[in-house]
């Protein structure tokens, strides 16, 4: 793995501890005692570096501690994320309980939630007095309403897959529009099933799943609306770009 796009790192702090099993308490304090001897180096370094300031006087630590407590916790949270991902990585990846998924082209079901959220971000610069309602407040909404965003997943052959993503998990500056861009591996854990219908907006807000209408072409065609083909969904964990060389 050379570059992650996205990392859940709740749900793999969760999956390293339901893995360590009555080791739990011992997994906890071996990367709580990894991050705060950094933590302490960071601190110590970041005293030396300020000390030379003339308007800090002779107590650089006293005077600088509330830059070097913020920029110690920023590297620390950092840390413990970084040792998060490489403990999870050592221990997921041969196990089968955790799919990799490559050769995915991932694109957002057109009329659902993730399709929406896309575009909200740049209706603040739209403007329509006609409208009921607010749309630049739209993209703030839907990030309240929804934590995860289903995108769909099809490869070279084999059927669709679902890919349920941790809005607040992206990683560098990333968001759900660049993963179609980009060849990524997806670590993913399965967690139920679900028809393309169910993915869309209207199907979410009513709480439903299945279809509670035929249209008159289905009728027709002699289409079955409650047949409708289930997909596997994944929670996905972890996105990144592999070395290819």
């Amino acid at each position: 793995m050379i570059k992650v796009v996205y990392f859940d790192e709740d749900s793999a702090s969760d999956y390293l501890d339901i893995s360590a099993g009555g080791k739990t308490v011992a997994t906890s304090e071996n990367v709580k005692d990894r991050t705060t001897k950094l933590h302490s180096e960071v601190e110590t370094r970041l005293a030396a570096k300020f000390s030379w300031l003339p308007f800090l006087g002779g107590s650089a630590e006293a005077a600088g501690g509330v830059d070097i407590s913020r920029s110690g916790q920023s590297i620390l949270r950092k840390t413990l994320a970084n040792t998060i991902l490489t403990d999870y990585l050592a221990k997921a990846d041969d196990d089968p309980r955790v799919s990799q998924l490559r050769g995915l082209q991932v694109t957002a079901p057109k009329d659902s939630m993730a399709y929406a959220k896309m575009f909200t971000p740049y209706m603040v610069l739209l403007k329509m007095d006609d409208l009921p309602f607010d749309l630049a407040r739209m993209d703030e909404v839907l990030a309240r309403a929804k934590g995860y965003y289903e995108l769909l997943g099809r490869g070279a052959d084999g059927p669709k897959r679902v890919l349920r993503f941790n809005i607040s998990a992206f990683r560098n500056s990333y968001g759900l529009t660049d993963l179609g861009r980009m060849r990524l591996v997806f670590h993913g854990v399965l967690v139920g099933q679900t028809s393309e219908h169910a993915l869309g907006m209207e199907a979410e807000m009513s709480g439903g799943t299945d279809r509670a209408t035929v249209t008159a072409v289905e009728l027709v065609d002699g289409l079955d609306a409650q047949n409708e083909e289930l997909l596997d969904v994944y929670d996905v964990i972890l996105a990144g770009v592999e070395y290819a060389g």
